[in-house]
């Protein structure tokens, strides 16, 4: 039900135009730090946020590390990985997810076998509109895995793999062998080392009191197909991870829950309201927020109050009129909000509806990277 809620915002947002006046908005933000990034894009009418947030996060990585700004294609990493959760799915005989969601380790994993594109060379729009649109194509893919499964047991071919790979084909374009990028000649794997991206150099991130601190754990997540580990961190340290790498001059990647009414792109904002703070306040006047403790973000995450819904990138930290934090990201549903599309997320949302983040090893202090052993 809740990524059904979150698609259809998606849609919404990628028919609607509006844009809030920020001047009307109660809260007023000061930036505290600002890290380099891309242009903010539009997911439109796909379930692909984890690559437009990685691909983002990888953008501000390349401009950090030294290199010129690059717009990466998005829709390269959904073509090179849609295979692998059919597999999945195959494999498992159906029993267990198949849709358009990853995480944003399966765009790292994509970079390390696969190499990067450029959004010039494969825009990943090969069915004649000008937006993405993967309704039509999810919904086939869907339906081929599950014929697959379900009308071939004992049976099997070894030709349904190519016929993944030809709707795929058909929808999102032939992946090149090699291309020509301002004026030089590349593979998809020489890109990638032409930008200096390692993807042994990042890591995942969350907080749950289910699995032990300052150990690696497989997220127990819908779309963690790949089954991703995760290292473990109290919430108060994860917060304070974040808010050192944006410091720092790094950008996070961050998947959370953005299914609340408090989560509006809309107004720009994302806040968790106290109880009792009436729903029509929200964002006429500034509330009072929850005091996140580690107790409440599981409670959240064992109820399914708190799930996997989207990711987003983390590029800078800002202060409203009360000296209260907010972390400033860039979201993937278009430009069309008071800030341009990015948006403010307050310290108590982050530590209450964060699933996990993803940054470089090397914006963790020497006492995490020791806790960590990394």
């Amino acid at each position: 039900m809740k990524k059904n809620l979150i698609l259809a915002i998606m849609l919404f947002l990628c028919v609607t135009a509006f844009a809030q006046d920020k001047s009307e908005l109660p809260y007023k933000f000061t930036t505290i730090k600002d890290n380099s990034s891309t242009v903010i894009k539009d997911q439109c009418r796909t379930g692909t946020c984890w690559s437009f947030a990685t691909a983002s996060f990888i953008e501000s990585e390349i401009l950090r590390l030294g290199g010129d700004k690059v717009n990466l294609s998005e829709m390269y990493n959904v073509r090179v990985t849609y295979p692998k959760k059919a597999m999945n799915y195959v494999r498992y005989q159906g029993k267990t997810q198949f849709g358009a969601g990853s995480l944003s380790h399966d765009v790292m994993n994509a970079i390390r076998d696969y190499g990067m594109i450029p959004e010039s060379v494969y825009s990943g729009i090969n069915y004649g509109v000008e937006r993405h649109n993967h309704g039509e194509m999810d919904a086939i893919l869907e339906g081929m895995v599950k014929a697959i499964v379900d009308k071939n047991k004992g049976n099997l071919t070894d030709k349904w793999d190519d016929a993944i790979e030809a709707v795929l084909d058909v929808y999102l374009g032939d992946v090149p062998s090699d291309f020509t990028y301002e004026g030089k000649k590349y593979t998809p794997a020489s890109f990638r080392d032409a930008m200096g991206v390692k993807t042994d150099d990042y890591i995942n991130i969350t907080s749950f009191t289910h699995h032990p601190f300052y150990q690696n754990f497989i997220l127990e997540v819908p779309d963690n197909f790949s089954q991703g580990s995760f290292q473990n961190v109290p919430v108060e340290e994860l917060y304070a991870i974040v808010v050192k790498a944006i410091n720092d001059g790094y950008t996070v990647a961050w998947d959370a829950d953005v299914s609340e009414k408090s989560f509006s792109f809309r107004n720009g904002m994302a806040i968790l309201p106290a109880e009792g703070v009436k729903k029509d306040d929200l964002f006429k006047k500034v509330v009072s927020e929850v005091k996140v403790d580690q107790a409440y973000r599981q409670k959240g995450f064992n109820s399914f109050q708190t799930t996997d819904d989207h990711l987003m990138h983390i590029t800078g930290i800002a202060k409203d009129q009360n000296g209260q934090e907010y972390f400033i990201i860039k979201n993937s549903w278009g430009q069309n909000n008071p800030f341009g599309g990015h948006q403010y997320i307050s310290t108590a949302y982050f530590k209450g509806k964060t699933i996990s983040v993803l940054l470089h090893k090397d914006a963790l202090s020497k006492e995490m990277k020791n806790k960590l052993g990394v």
